[in-house]
């Protein structure tokens, strides 16, 4: 698998976790919403340099 389609699928990744935890937990709580999302936006960033660059 090339590392475009590893890129691809890991913000697709990202993608889903912030709109699950959006839904599931945050519906209606716009700032809890958006430090959860820096948060997890954070996490992948971190994992990213981490362990795939």
């Amino acid at each position: 698998m090339g590392i475009k389609a590893v890129a691809v699928l890991y913000l697709l990744a990202l993608v889903v976790v912030v709109v699950g935890v959006d839904i599931l937990f945050f519906r209606n709580h716009v700032l809890e919403r958006l430090i959860a999302n820096i948060g997890i936006v954070l996490v992948f960033v971190a994992f990213y340099f981490r362990f795939l660059k």
